[in-house]
């Protein structure tokens, strides 16, 4: 990965278009971004490359397709090891209902974000996955009631 000081002002520019919609041609992305076609495209190709950009994805509307729950938990592992901390990390990658996971400091180990269809399933998610698991010790759960602001995009500035 880059480090941010190597990102110019035409980088983040770039960068910006493509956070508010990466479908739009290199015309329209390089338009937006005040340059020309060929720069633009070469800009994008080095960010890929680069690993800025991770990945180009379809954001999916959760509410639309049946998800509408959203819980946090707050994760506190059994021994907090190494070696339980990235069997841990390897869990989580194959459960499909938790969105992000951050290891985090503090009286816990992790904030995962987990979206379900409702609290059933939530609870079953719960059960059967998270507190079935030997390595966690406590979940401590706070359930979303309304979601203000949900974005991807990276708070991006020109230096």
């Amino acid at each position: 990965m880059t480090e941010n000081f190597l990102l110019d002002p035409s980088d983040i520019r770039v960068l910006r278009v493509l956070q508010r919609d990466a479908s739009q041609s290199i015309a329209e992305i390089a338009k937006a971004a005040g340059m020309s076609q060929t720069p633009c495209w070469r800009r994008i190709k080095k960010l890929k490359e680069m690993g800025v950009i991770r990945q180009v994805v379809a954001v999916v509307d959760r509410e639309s397709v049946g998800l509408g729950f959203v819980s946090y938990a707050f994760v506190k592992l059994t021994v907090p090891s190494r070696e339980n901390m990235e069997t841990f990390d390897k869990l989580v990658h194959h459960w499909q209902e938790v969105v992000t996971c951050e290891r985090i400091t503090g009286a816990v180990d992790y904030l995962i974000k987990v979206v379900t269809e409702d609290i059933k399933a939530y609870d079953n998610f719960l059960r059967l996955k998270l507190l079935d698991n030997t390595l966690v010790s406590d979940v401590q759960s706070r359930i979303v009631v309304n979601t203000v602001k949900d974005t991807v995009a990276l708070p991006l500035r020109e230096r």
